[in-house]
């Protein structure tokens, strides 16, 4: 249990390298962002697949691991084909160190296992539930870059951060990019998710608590597309309802995990 714990701390220790990367700035992806992040998202990535092993470990600390993972693998990915959401580490990476610590603190909470890990319907439904998240985590984190420039170009002033940031007009086509694609993304988990609802007991949707805060982000994430297309919503008003959808998102997956394992469990 000890030496458990040790590992857990180890592996949060190597993602401070990210937030020093992020932090550090520059007009270019060098060699400290690519080991910073690349370090975080091998380290986090082996130690989440160590935690589910040959089954599925469905515990609250071991699915914000996995969320971390596959967050940091994502962005690194998309920093290869997306101009500027590198900017976005000096945001991203604390954030995901701070779900990390959540995990390390929550792992001991023993954890509900099944024997074999996820498979047809449900094993698609659980990646594209991840996928899902780590999108709107990353629009989310564009959201917040786009309120802290706005403010910044209000009070014209700007700071060591908002200058490592992506500038404002580069925030808001990210933010809507990701939101899109975590969108589809979602559309396709509900799919697959009634697909494997009716897999299960023949019917189609059960209304969970999880299921009515999936639907109800589904809606304001469509709202606020539509808005943009429509009337050009933008800026700290749009932010704020990406943000409320992300909320909606966390309160669905990461949050009903949280009290059906640690505060009934």
């Amino acid at each position: 249990m000890v030496t458990n714990i040790w590992i857990h701390i180890l592996a949060l220790v190597c993602l401070f390298p990210a937030v020093a990367a992020g932090f550090k700035g520059g007009s270019e992806r060098g060699t400290f962002f690519w080991a910073g992040f690349g370090l975080a998202a091998a380290v986090a990535t082996a130690w989440s697949a160590v935690q589910m092993g040959p089954g599925w470990n469905a515990g609250f600390g071991a699915a914000l691991w996995l969320t971390v993972a596959a967050t940091f693998v994502i962005f690194l990915v998309l920093s290869l084909v997306m101009t500027d959401i590198w900017r976005l580490g000096p945001l991203l990476a604390p954030y995901l160190v701070l779900l990390a610590i959540v995990a390390v603190i929550w792992s001991q909470v023993s954890a509900q296992s099944v024997s074999d890990a996820p498979s047809g319907w449900f094993g698609i439904h659980v990646a594209l539930s991840i996928g899902t998240y780590v999108f709107l985590t990353l629009a989310a984190v564009a959201g917040a870059a786009v309120i802290l420039q706005e403010r910044a170009l209000k009070r014209r002033a700007p700071d060591r951060l908002t200058r490592s940031l992506p500038s404002l007009a580069d925030s808001e086509t990210l933010e809507y990019r990701l939101l899109g694609a975590g969108e589809v993304i979602l559309a396709a988990g509900i799919v697959t998710g009634m697909g494997a609802q009716y897999a299960t007991d023949g019917g189609l949707i059960e209304l969970s608590h999880k299921t009515i805060l999936t639907l109800a982000a589904f809606g304001v994430i469509a709202a606020l597309l539509v808005a943009r297309q429509a009337w050009g919503t933008r800026g700290r008003k749009a932010a704020r309802y990406v943000l409320i959808g992300y909320l909606l998102m966390t309160l669905a997956y990461p949050g009903v995990k949280f009290v059906t394992d640690v505060l009934i469990g």
